[in-house]
């Protein structure tokens, strides 16, 4: 009897904002295993054939449009963009455990300037095969591509601005901003392999690739991840209770939602292309 009524006043004793923190530690650690995930699949599938056979290993690969015979600058653009995303995917989460700052801020710095540039650099070659050479999606899925590439380049030259003038606090917002809309790709595929595991595939046109749900992904990739963020950010500054419970309950849910994909993602993708 001690013991229980020990451990429901220790429960008591944990405020709304510390429930925050605990949810938000549990979404990243989930979020940061899922990006080394796809991080594993790109430097297995991607990086040893263009070592060994150059560009040209693009071709017949799963990449859309990956390789087209006589357009060098869209082929390098391609290429780019793939290789920079190892970069995006793996130091994204880094970047952001405050251990790795604190402990070795000369490695964060510069992680942090390699991902700046990864990520625009990777953006500016998504932009470019979005409108001259995906065959996939319609009008609407550029518009939403387009949108997120726009976004990338805007936060992370907002996260310069702040750091070259010493405001720390807004600078790590903004990098924050930036996580989530640099990591769309990884959200994308996240949350299209859970909305296929649940539904199996619902509003999913997969000849073109367009569709209801597919058009509401295109956006939600960054716009959801974007909303939360916000959200948090409101709850850091000292909401109500009510306000933290339902970030808490929202937040809890889409984690379980993002598990899903993550493991269908690994197994349905992923893992049968290593």
């Amino acid at each position: 009897m001690n013991d229980i009524a020990l451990d429901r006043r220790m429960l008591s004793a944990v405020t709304p904002r510390q429930a925050v923190q605990v949810a938000v530690k549990v979404w990243f650690i989930l979020a940061t295993v899922g990006h080394w995930l796809f991080l594993a699949y790109i430097l297995a599938v991607f990086y040893p054939p263009v070592a060994e056979h150059g560009i040209r290993a693009l071709q017949g690969s799963h990449l859309p449009g990956g390789f087209v015979e006589g357009d060098t600058l869209g082929n390098l653009a391609s290429i780019g963009h793939v290789l920079l995303a190892a970069i995006v995917i793996g130091g994204g989460p880094l970047q952001l455990v405050p251990a790795v700052r604190t402990r070795f801020p000369s490695f964060h710095r510069w992680l942090g300037r390699s991902y700046l540039l990864a990520a625009v650099t990777s953006a500016g070659f998504g932009l470019y095969m979005t409108w001259t050479r995906s065959p996939l999606g319609d009008l609407i899925s550029k518009i939403g591509i387009t949108t997120d590439g726009v976004l990338i380049i805007v936060f992370a030259a907002l996260a310069v601005y702040h750091a070259a003038a010493r405001r720390i606090a807004e600078h790590r917002r903004w990098a924050l901003r930036l996580f989530m809309v640099a990591s769309a790709v990884w959200f994308f595929r996240v949350g299209l392999m859970g909305w296929v595991l649940l539904t199996g595939g619902v509003g999913i046109d997969w000849e073109p690739f367009t569709g209801p749900f597919l058009y509401v992904l295109g956006f939600a990739q960054y716009l959801l991840p974007l909303a939360m963020l916000e959200w948090y950010f409101h709850c850091q500054r000292g909401s109500s209770t009510g306000n933290q419970m339902a970030f808490i309950g929202t937040l809890s849910l889409l984690s379980v939602y993002m598990g899903l994909g993550i493991f269908t993602a690994t197994t349905g993708m992923w893992l049968p292309r290593m």
